[in-house]
């Protein structure tokens, strides 16, 4: 997981700095194609077996909202610091609390609860609305944690019936699918051997960043891995700082603490409430 989110800091990175001179629309797709190679290798090894599903409708939509937060999330770090935008996705998981109270019904206590409400207040002092340091981007990086959030919603509802190289597969196939057609009308042919190098090697990070965290949750409880999630910050910031010249202001610094304290008291209650579930 640590490796996983080490090489995903990298391709927003890479991406950040390719939007100086490409279509964000055409990055994100180039990164997919990333999932799209990873599938064919799946497709060698396990053969055509792998599309099959007794969900289609919720595996395309995985890959629509996978499409859609990459492409907010790209545009975002076009206008914004990339510590300051990896920084509201944090909210993330705590939007999946939300939603696994509302749409699957689980039972969010107190505790939970008061954890949203304080990872939130951290992301409005990442953000800042109606302050002079407020960048309307930051409100695309919120918006794509909400669809990263859905998808990872549809990722529970799949996970007791498909196998995840079945999820993997739809997601690479329907999201570049889904952007090919913007990318079409936005495509400038790269110009350089350095855009060739580095569009090549951000598809290629970002597949291999998606197999470990893969490999991670099949070896790992989510649980207990989780965590590691929120060292893509440290990342984030040191490329930030290296190859943008982004130094964090104070309230970015106070806004993570909060939010990353209140996702990892979260992930802690999920895992009482799952160890309460077992002894039921």
């Amino acid at each position: 997981m640590a490796v996983g989110m080490f090489l995903f800091s990298a391709v927003d990175a890479l991406a950040k700095f390719l939007t100086d001179s490409l279509h964000p629309f055409q990055i994100v797709w180039i990164r997919q194609l990333g999932l799209v190679f990873g599938t064919c290798l799946l497709l060698g090894m396990y053969g055509l077996h792998i599309f099959i599903t007794t969900h289609p409708v919720l595996q395309l939509g995985r890959g629509i909202l996978a499409a859609g937060s990459a492409t907010l999330f790209i545009i975002a770090i076009s206008q914004v610091p990339l510590a300051d935008a990896i920084t509201v996705t944090f909210v993330a998981p705590l939007v999946v609390t939300i939603l696994s109270a509302v749409l699957l019904a689980e039972k969010v206590g107190l505790h939970r609860w008061s954890a949203i409400i304080a990872g939130f207040a951290g992301t409005v002092i990442v953000i800042r609305p109606g302050f002079e340091n407020f960048h309307p981007a930051l409100l695309l990086v919120f918006l794509a944690a909400i669809l990263f959030a859905g998808r990872q919603i549809i990722s529970r509802l799949l996970s007791s019936s498909d196998n995840v190289y079945t999820t993997v597969a739809y997601t690479a196939l329907a999201s570049s699918i889904m952007l090919s057609v913007p990318a079409y009308f936005v495509w400038i042919t790269p110009q350089t051997n350095q855009q060739l190098i580095l569009l090549t090697l951000m598809a290629l990070l970002a597949g291999l960043a998606e197999f470990m965290v893969i490999k991670a949750l099949q070896i790992a409880h989510a649980g207990l891995v989780a965590p590691v999630q929120y060292t893509i910050l440290i990342w984030g910031t040191i490329y930030g700082l290296i190859l943008f010249a982004d130094i964090p202001d104070i309230f970015t610094f106070i806004g993570a603490a909060i939010i990353i304290a209140s996702g990892l008291y979260t992930v802690h209650r999920e895992r009482l409430r799952q160890a309460d579930e077992l002894v039921d």
